[in-house]
């Protein structure tokens, strides 16, 4: 069994990087032990197939852990958690329609048993702060080491928390930090106004958003002159380079 992981690990590089150890993260390292832990049940998140799939065929060789699902997006994530009620979630965050930061906090409010794993290409400061205000438990990066993911999964099952080396650094200072401006801008949007800000910013038009979310297109015109107000912009353009800057959507995917 650990020679066939170790040679998964080796075929996805091009997802995790190196599977070499790179160190201790936020919760510890060391030898993996599954040791006095059930059977974990486990949803992946990803708007990719192919990740998703390369993500499914490593973590199945894990002899505690059973995927009960895949969501495409965040909408579908939340469907699935309320049908198959997984215990944890390995969630992205650059997703169509609903992100997995909003997911994240929908699914760490509604479903608190349910613990989730952010695993993006992101590495920055403003993603990890963004997660762990979220509610997420863990946060790995896709470039880290294949290894990784199991310490991970072993750690946030037993209730503990995980981040990646390769952002642990930033860790320390979010849980001591001030939500910053943008923040405290994006805090002031009910759920459906934030939903609806990514759709605009992903160029949805309005018959669209309407559709998608099953609301009239009153509705969403009168959701996008709320967030105008509240946000104090007053161009679609505009909303969109905020979307941007607050992390609700992202060039780089």
């Amino acid at each position: 069994m650990m020679a066939d992981r170790k040679q998964l690990g080796l075929e996805m590089q091009t997802i995790f990087g190196e599977t070499g150890d790179r160190g201790a993260a936020a919760s510890g390292a060391g030898r993996v032990s599954h040791k006095q832990l059930k059977s974990i049940s486990i949803l992946l998140a990803d708007d990719h197939a192919l990740v998703r799939a390369g993500i499914r065929a490593l973590v199945e060789q894990l002899p505690i852990v059973n995927v009960v699902g895949e969501a495409r997006d965040g909408r579908e994530a939340l469907c699935l958690v309320k049908e198959r009620k997984p215990d944890l979630i390995l969630m992205d965050i650059a997703m169509p329609g609903l992100n997995g930061l909003e997911a994240t906090a929908r699914i760490s409010k509604e479903f608190p048993a349910v613990r989730v794993i952010i695993l993006s290409m992101h590495a920055n400061e403003q993603y990890v702060r963004e997660a762990i205000n979220a509610g997420a438990a863990g946060y790995l990066v896709k470039r880290g080491a294949a290894t990784e993911l199991e310490r991970a999964i072993t750690a946030v099952a037993r209730g503990e928390r995980y981040f990646s080396p390769l952002i642990s650094a930033y860790v320390k200072g979010v849980r001591a930090g001030h939500p910053t401006a943008d923040r405290i801008w994006i805090e002031r949007l009910t759920p459906r106004q934030r939903e609806i800000l990514q759709l605009i910013a992903e160029r949805h038009n309005t018959k669209d958003i309407a559709y998608i979310l099953n609301i009239s297109i009153k509705t969403v015109e009168a959701h996008r002159a709320q967030l105008m107000e509240r946000l104090n912009i007053h161009d679609v353009p505009g909303l969109v380079r905020f979307a941007i800057r607050v992390g609700l959507v992202s060039l780089d995917e």
